[in-house]
């Protein structure tokens, strides 16, 4: 009987699984069968209409332009096993080019470089003063907690079990004041809550971005949003070596195997789900002898809300589903995490983005002109918003269908309960109207020219072809406070055909929130479930064991 592999989920995870399957396991696509909910991932970037069919989305009042839900920033020299699987995948606009090297060769002819990274009533942080975000802002006391932080060995992570962020700077709350963390937690999403264990993995893993966080330098951006220059090209590939994407096919629990009377060993021997566009029709799907399970154990963009110009959003407060699967293999077998432990908590994961769609490019120059660079080269966090918001201004066109006339971008708020400080509500309750006032607001009040946006807000206004909320409850679940076995292991130690990929696994040193951290656990899965041990797992960099790279970072602290 031949052997099939079931993938549980249509990110880039499950994506990766499979290119590795038939690329390095040497399977034909036919043997593998992909179970989705959602074809985006957490990789946003699509028509908004074409979202309202996706599961948990209801049918919108407007449902014109785009929606990005949220972004994710690539980096060259740490996304080693991102660049190794789309090494694999022939671009769609290029077809004699592979996916790495046209993202590469974007980003090299429009790099990244941010001269408006933090905006206060002053303008944008450039200004030559101590507010100058070329300066760091730390104290004594900062430097030496955050350099106890950075130095801790990973053999004694453990002593970082369940403690937050501001727990560790309880001493120093000055940290949070300076330019460095407005600039960090916006970059990345921490918030204040999340796991100094996470914050760790990044400042190492990341060291390279710490002398060069002020203007975004290390950031690679694709030639559009990452749904069309990274999964659309992936699922083509896939498809065309046979694999079968099933959509909107909801699995809801393992079946496993009960012949083994002390639970020493795990085998899932059927698959359980609901059809979730056909009434949650039942169905189970038999798991064979010698077949695989790859389960997307957890997904940051589960029980997303959507709102629209005029309409708020109606948020969803049901467990995410790819996390109430784990939880069911949790409640079979013990080692298996705790899902609770990211799912159980919304105060340490949501945020609440807005997208942008416009007529016009009246607003990205007016954005453009008050933080003095063109679009692609900024994230811009207005550091006086009581709602921490940011705005993100892609270069255009950031979709392939976009119109020459249209521009589209996105903001986010990373404490959506706390009111805007020009529309009196949560930011969570306002419309896309609404928080185009709000964000107008922010401008009007970072902008230093004789000409203010208020001015010109009308023209504005009338430019607007929809501004749509997205609130994602999870969206930084990834971060939320952890110990040690909090997380499994991609294949848990007694499993003969499941393995877990996602950004909710336990690998060593890597980062989560990051498609590296999600293919490499592919990759892992699958040398691991079929043995492969030629070509090795993809080594990883350590830049934080460069002496120049230590240098330039210990001078960066000092700065």
């Amino acid at each position: 009987m031949t052997q099939k592999a079931y993938l549980i989920g249509a990110g880039i995870g499950s994506l990766s699984a499979a290119v590795y399957l038939i690329r390095d396991g040497r399977w034909d696509g036919s043997q593998i069968t992909i179970l989705g909910l959602d074809t985006h991932g957490a990789n946003d970037g699509n028509k908004l209409a074409s979202f309202e069919t996706e599961y948990g989305h209801q049918t919108l009042s407007n449902n014109a332009g785009f929606l990005n839900r949220g972004g994710r920033m690539l980096n060259e020299e740490t996304y080693e096993n991102l660049w190794d699987v789309l090494e694999s995948i022939p671009s769609l606009n290029e077809p004699h080019k592979s996916v790495t090297q046209e993202i590469l060769d974007f980003d090299h002819a429009h790099p990244t470089h941010a001269v408006g990274r933090l905006l206060d009533s002053g303008g944008p942080r450039t200004r030559g003063d101590d507010d100058d975000y070329r300066h760091m802002q730390f104290n004594n006391t900062d430097r030496v907690l955050l350099t106890k932080l950075m130095t801790l060995p990973e053999s004694k992570e453990a002593k970082l079990n369940d403690v937050s962020i501001e727990e560790w700077f309880a001493t120093s709350p000055h940290f949070f004041t300076t330019n460095f963390w407005y600039m960090w937690e916006t970059t990345f999403a921490f918030l204040r809550n999340n796991s100094a264990m996470e914050l760790r993995r990044y400042m190492n893993r990341m060291i390279l971005e710490f002398s060069r966080i002020n203007t975004l330098e290390g950031v690679t951006r694709t030639p559009y949003n990452q749904y069309e220059s990274i999964i659309l090209p992936m699922r083509a590939w896939l498809l065309d070596q046979g694999v079968t994407l099933v959509e909107n096919r909801k699995v809801t629990e393992f079946v496993f195997a009960d012949d083994d009377p002390m639970r020493d060993e795990i085998r899932v021997i059927g698959l359980k789900y609901q059809e979730v566009d056909n009434d949650d029709e039942p169905g189970l799907i038999e798991v064979a002898d010698g077949d695989l399970v790859f389960c997307t154990n957890g997904s940051i963009t589960d029980s997303t809300s959507l709102g629209d110009l005029d309409t708020a959003i109606v948020e969803d407060t049901r467990y995410a589903p790819s996390a109430a699967l784990w939880k069911q293999a949790t409640e079979h077998f013990y080692g298996l995490g705790h899902p609770d432990k990211f799912f159980g908590d919304r105060t340490q994961s949501e945020w609440t983005s807005f997208s942008f769609t416009t007529n016009n490019h009246l607003l990205v120059n007016e954005i453009a002109a008050i933080t003095r660079q063109s679009p692609g080269n900024a994230l811009n966090t207005f550091v006086e918003s009581n709602a921490v918001l940011s705005l993100v201004i892609h270069h255009q066109p950031h979709f392939a269908s976009q119109r020459p006339n249209e521009t589209v971008f996105w903001g986010y708020s990373l404490y959506p309960r706390r009111t805007g400080d020009f529309v009196n509500k949560p930011i969570i309750e306002m419309t896309g109207r609404e928080f185009l006032e709000e964000i107008l607001g922010q401008l009007g009040r970072v902008d230093t020219r004789t000409v203010n946006i208020r001015d010109k807000a009308d023209e504005i206004r009338d430019s607007i072809v929809n501004v749509v909320p997205s609130h994602m409850p999870y969206a930084s679940a990834l971060f939320a406070r952890r110990s040690k076995g909090d997380r499994p292991e991609v294949v848990p130690a007694r499993s003969k055909n499941l393995a877990f990929i996602s950004q909710f696994v336990e690998m060593p040193f890597d980062m989560v929130f990051t498609e590296q951290y999600s293919v490499r656990a592919a990759q892992i899965a699958v040398y691991t479930l079929l043995g492969i041990t030629d070509p090795a797992i993809t080594r990883l960099h350590h830049y934080e064991k460069n002496p120049r790279v230590l240098a330039k970072a210990a001078h960066t602290m000092f700065r």
